[in-house]
């Protein structure tokens, strides 16, 4: 069984050392490593069974750290950083020929952000290391957000640091950034609104771009038991243990044996930041399927339902 420790000198360590460290940031818990590291990062990829074509997210304590990662860092990028860093925002640019390949999966970009958390910020500040880190979970399974989840799906994993938990629930928002227009890769808490008060241009992802971005694919984000949306569920067997993922007020209770409400008066952020404890509730419960209410497409409702569709894809007549 992996080791939950409270000592974030001893995680920085192995982090220098070239070992990994699950740890947590404001979003979810992270799985990381030295960035400039390319055996280190590698583990990464063996531990989660993550397939390599997928890009790292590189977390930094400082704005000066940039220089080691992106080639330009011009006006835009600076004024998303003072607006939104630290802070659930990971940005995408061209990225230092020293960056190594396997953390972009060999594409010209890499993806950047400063973690709020501050956890987080020690470990990078006691390393000294720019930290590569995806989401600590076995690959396209629930996101952790607390040490037991990450024990959960990695019992071979050496450290997982104890510290502050993560308040905003689900991923960060990912942009690519482009001769200061910017194009958002993944939704998250900070939301296309939020970006064009900063930046007035906006594009939207082409279909056939290459995977510039964690969590593009179609199945992610899944439980190990059957999950569809409401009223897309087969029909099933009556005896059959449901357990109901709600974000309104649930109509008919008694025909769930358990259910898990994200929030108490309909607030979409705090329905992201229960999102994935209430999933791992529910995945750890005896029920045998679960179903999910969908949730407003506004705001960050658009982020969760980009979790929830993923989430259920695999279950889901295609």
């Amino acid at each position: 069984m992996s080791s939950i420790i409270n000592d974030t000198k001893l995680a920085a360590k192995l982090i220098e050392n070239g070992e990994l460290v699950a740890f947590p940031t404001e979003t979810v818990y992270g799985l990381g490593a030295d960035a400039f590291n390319a055996e280190a990062v590698a583990q990464i990829f063996a531990t989660k069974e993550r397939p390599t074509f997928n890009p790292l997210i590189v977390h930094i304590r400082e704005v000066s750290e940039l220089e080691k990662l992106f080639v330009e860092i011009d006006d835009a990028l600076l004024k998303l950083a003072e607006h939104f860093w630290p802070g659930p925002l990971t940005i995408v640019a061209k990225k230092q020929k020293s960056v190594p390949d396997i953390v972009s999966a060999g594409l010209d970009t890499v993806a950047v952000r400063m973690p709020a958390n501050q956890t987080a910020r020690e470990l990078l500040k006691l390393s000294g290391k720019c930290i590569a880190a995806p989401s600590a979970n076995r690959f396209g399974m629930l996101s952790p957000t607390t040490p037991e989840h990450v024990q959960k799906q990695l019992p071979g994993l050496k450290c997982i640091l104890n510290g502050e938990l993560p308040k905003v629930g689900i991923e960060s928002t990912v942009i690519e950034l482009c001769q200061g227009e910017f194009k958002i890769l993944r939704p998250g808490f900070i939301t296309e609104q939020d970006l064009l008060k900063v930046l007035p241009q906006s594009k939207t992802t082409e279909a056939n771009s290459p995977i510039k971005s964690p969590g593009l694919l179609k199945s992610h984000y899944s439980p190990r038991k059957p999950m569809y949306l409401l009223g897309k569920a087969p029909e099933y067997s009556t005896d059959k243990k449901t357990g109901f993922l709600a974000f309104s007020e649930v109509q008919e209770p008694e025909k769930y044996h358990l259910i898990e409400r994200l929030s108490s008066n309909g607030d979409l952020s705090e329905a992201a930041a229960n999102f994935f404890e209430a999933l791992h509730r529910l995945e750890d419960s005896d029920v045998d399927l679960i179903i999910a209410e969908p949730v407003p497409e506004t705001g960050i409702g658009i982020a969760i339902m980009d979790r929830l569709k993923k989430a259920v894809y695999q279950y889901s007549d295609k």
